[in-house]
């Protein structure tokens, strides 16, 4: 069996997260169940599965236990986030995964390599989003599946209502905008994977939701820092869009936010199963 690769962006595009440890902690919270379920009812011990923008490896590693006779690989554009995926793979003891550097713009597998292309919250940052899904769908076989999830930044909703992070949102939407890439990713991506040639295309969404007081703190911390120090605050300092004491000021309108009883953040992510 051919093993399942994941990919990331090309160096033509700028990630507007980076990998910041606030960052990396959220990618290492996400698991097949909680950000792969609508694949699940597809996969079957034996398939190869191409995981596109692995990251730090966690739902790969994760997929690879799925199709524990099949093979998985991590793909990312980042060498220092690929170590760190080949290092959970060392601890966590599973043996049919592995993980390259590489580029989803030009992957270098033959034609009709893989059973699955998997690949979550990558579109959205990616300048020609269409152009990476006709390189997935080259590289899947006849009977295969591509599974993409991407979230929808303008169809979040939080409460109690906050100016300030609605001004957090207008920056983010800027910033992206920026480095011409779609933070509303979820809402295009059914048109985006059937322009790329995919039939068959089913389409369903799923929330994260934030409520309880373990999950606000969570959200409420990681987000403060990544306002404060992940390439979202530098690079919308970089452009103009905001200045270091109104992201202060983000950063602690996410900690009250988080210190509310009453607080609640709901996060809006586009499901989309399709066949070549």
């Amino acid at each position: 069996m051919r093993a399942a690769i994941v990919v990331t962006m090309s160096n033509q595009d700028r990630y507007s997260h980076g990998h910041h440890e606030s960052v990396l902690r959220s990618h290492r919270w996400r698991t097949v169940a909680n950000s792969a379920a609508f694949l699940l009812p597809h996969l079957t011990p034996q398939l190869d599965v191409l995981d596109v923008g692995c990251g730090p490896g966690n739902i790969t590693v994760d997929l690879a236990r799925v199709v524990s006779s099949g093979h998985v690989t991590g793909v990312d554009l980042s060498a220092d986030v690929i170590e760190i995926a080949r290092q959970l793979k060392s601890d966590s003891g599973v043996t049919n995964v592995s993980f390259e550097v590489g580029d989803v713009y030009g992957l270098s597998f033959a034609d009709q390599s893989f059973d699955v292309v998997y690949a979550h919250q990558v579109l959205q940052h990616l300048s020609n989003p269409v152009v990476a899904l006709t390189e997935m769908r080259r590289v899947l076989r006849d009977d295969g599946v591509l599974a993409v999830r991407d979230g929808d930044f303008g169809a979040f909703s939080w409460s109690p209502d906050s100016p300030v992070l609605d001004r957090w949102m207008e920056i983010y939407q800027a910033l992206t905008r920026e480095n011409h890439m779609d933070a509303n990713a979820g809402r295009h991506l059914h048109a985006w994977v059937r322009r790329a040639g995919f039939s068959s295309i089913e389409v369903a969404t799923s929330n994260w939701t934030f409520y309880r007081p373990d999950e606000r703190a969570w959200w409420g911390q990681l987000w403060a820092d990544r306002v404060r120090e992940s390439e979202f605050a530098r690079q919308s300092l970089e452009y103009g869009l905001t200045t270091e004491a109104e992201l202060a000021t983000i950063a602690e309108a996410f900690l009250s936010w988080s210190e509310n009883e009453d607080g609640f953040f709901n996060l809006v992510n586009t499901d989309v199963l399709a066949r070549r």
